[in-house]
């Protein structure tokens, strides 16, 4: 099961910008919040950025000022705007349904392949 896209990853300096786009099925960007995630090699995946379906947003604290997260609900596309990135932004990073990591386990939520962000001089 395939339900989102993501693309918009890329080679960045620090300081620099990145907008990424998360193309998701209609069956799930209509009915949950929807938020980005992203894996560092080694790391646990983490949740970055969640947005409700009337648009309240929630940021990590890493990240807080810095990213802004919204949505299209017309086009079902989440974005994630990325402003002065730091090397320690540098993961691939997905999109899926909103929710804690155990939650999103337990259901056997499907992940797709991510993209890639890396922030270096």
């Amino acid at each position: 099961q395939v339900q989102v896209v993501e693309s918009g990853g890329g080679l960045v300096q620090p300081g620099g910008s990145l907008r990424l786009s998360c193309a998701a099925s209609r069956s799930i960007f209509s009915i949950y919040p929807m938020a980005w995630y992203r894996q560092a090699p080694g790391k646990q995946r983490e949740l970055v950025a969640i947005i409700t379906i009337g648009g309240s947003t929630n940021y990590a604290d890493s990240v807080k000022g810095r990213f802004t997260i919204s949505r299209d609900n017309t086009k079902n596309t989440v974005y994630l705007q990325m402003n002065s990135l730091k090397p320690e932004d540098t993961a691939v990073y997905y999109c899926n349904r909103g929710g804690t990591l155990q939650t999103l386990q337990n259901m056997g939520v499907t992940w797709g392949q991510g993209t890639q962000v890396t922030v270096s001089a």
